[in-house]
């Protein structure tokens, strides 16, 4: 099935699900924003205004979520935010697609990363060029790549909110006591490997590192760095079995059949890969930084962070999802959706909301701060990924990237479960990107 023609299908399938339910979209009259948060006039000009933001937050972030609406009625007291839960990312898209059908929409959402192109492209959220230079936000703050993860073709469709990227998280007492540091670049891997695994007559007893198979998020970084691209420059045809793009899945394959390398693919394989490291049969897990938090207090051990091992360039991409505007939202709703959206993700609030919700701060000039070094004092954890704040890179933008990246996800998935070959499943993977491109 076509792109189009399955979006379709999506927006028609899921506006007849949740068409009843309505969104409960409240609106008020117009309003100006105000001061450094675009005050314009005395409070006497500013109506009272309620807008939705519809979230995938977790329960584990919504007492910060809670914290940040409050902060924000002591700034704006004439605008009302009412938090609404969506479920997960998934829930949540089809809900924004039947919402747009339904012509009644929120005035502000979450949309994760990598869909921000597909939703951008179909004119669903609105371009925030227009505030930006009204307000003179200073976009230069932002890490360069989280703020690009939300912009599309030249336009600034929504900013960088909950921010994660894969990191290496390791044993750090089990190197010490090996004598092993973590890989920073393919070249150390040999030698990581050699120290870490331990692999007798055929069985694994202990695996140097694992990479999920669950998810491209963690293994486009390694294809990327190895000099490979997904796609080829014009974004026309895959490009996942040049020669450069097969390097890293040619490296898994061997260290998979080595014993070397745990590959977790399938239900319940993060639960699994996480346990295996805190029993202590994995050295080093790649795993988002949002969870760094959840294993050093689980680990009965020192756990050390290192960014993703580099070869001929070192990224690591962006994960967890912005908040943006809906280009229906009533014009009064939008006013104040800009304000929210503003302050949530202003400099001044940006260490309280990431130590609060677990993610990464998104601005630099708070990372030097008084308040920006107790945060790494407390969480010295996060310095890797500090260190290399300029290398956390936007997604693949495509709007047909969230559909054709399961095929070589499902690639890695044959490799694993079935034995099949790496290379040739790649190779397959890349003419069914191909008919799915040629299909646009």
């Amino acid at each position: 099935m076509g792109f189009k023609k399955w979006m379709t299908t999506m927006t028609a399938l899921t506006a007849i699900l949740t068409l009843a339910a309505g969104c409960g979209s409240n609106s008020g009259t117009n309003n100006k924003p105000a001061g450094e948060t675009g005050n314009q006039g005395g409070a006497d000009e500013k109506k009272p205004v309620k807008i939705q933001y519809w979230h995938s937050h977790s329960d584990s972030q919504v007492e910060g979520l809670n914290y940040m609406i409050e902060e924000f009625k002591k700034v704006a007291p004439h605008i009302t935010v009412e938090p609404v839960f969506q479920g997960g990312y998934d829930d949540l898209h089809q809900k924004l697609l039947a919402a747009v059908s339904a012509n009644d929409v929120p005035a502000v959402t979450n949309v994760e990363v990598s869909s921000l192109p597909t939703f951008a492209n179909d004119g669903i959220f609105k371009d925030l060029t227009e505030y930006i230079e009204r307000d003179k936000v200073d976009l230069t703050d932002f890490s360069g790549g989280m703020l690009q993860a939300y912009a599309y073709q030249g336009k600034q469709f929504g900013f960088p909110l909950i921010v994660s990227t894969s990191v290496m998280i390791y044993n750090k007492t089990l190197f010490d006591s090996l004598g092993a540091t973590a890989p920073q670049t393919w070249n150390d891997m040999d030698e990581f490997i050699k120290k870490v695994a331990v692999v007798n007559n055929g069985k694994t007893e202990r695996y140097a590192f694992a990479v999920p198979g669950w998810d491209v998020w963690y293994y486009d970084p390694w294809l990327i760095n190895g000099g490979g691209s997904i796609l080829n420059e014009d974004m026309t045809k895959a490009a996942i079995d040049t020669e450069d793009s097969l390097r890293y899945i040619k490296n898994f394959e061997k260290w998979f059949k080595d014993g070397a390398m745990q590959i977790g693919y399938g239900k319940g394989a993060s639960d699994t890969m996480r346990q295996m490291f805190l029993e202590g049969s994995i050295g080093m897990v790649q795993h988002s930084s949002a969870i760094i938090k959840t294993y050093v207090e689980n680990a009965d051990f020192e756990v050390g962070v290192s960014f993703v091992p580099g070869d001929k360039t070192r990224i690591s991409n962006i994960g967890g999802a912005g908040i943006v505007m809906m280009e229906k939202a009533k014009p009064e709703e939008k006013d104040a959706a800009w304000e929210f959206i503003k302050f949530m993700t202003s400099a001044e609030q940006n260490l309280q909301w990431a130590e609060k919700v677990g993610y990464l701060p998104t601005h630099k000039s708070v990372i030097d701060t008084e308040e920006g070094r107790a945060y790494q004092e407390r969480w010295p954890q996060y310095k890797a990924v500090l260190e290399n704040f300029d290398n956390v890179t936007p997604r693949l933008q495509h709007p047909t990237y969230p559909e054709f990246r399961n095929r070589y996800k499902e690639a890695v998935g044959e490799m694993v479960l079935n034995g099949q070959d790496a290379v040739a499943m790649m190779q397959k993977a890349a003419k069914e990107i191909n008919e799915i491109l040629d299909d646009l």
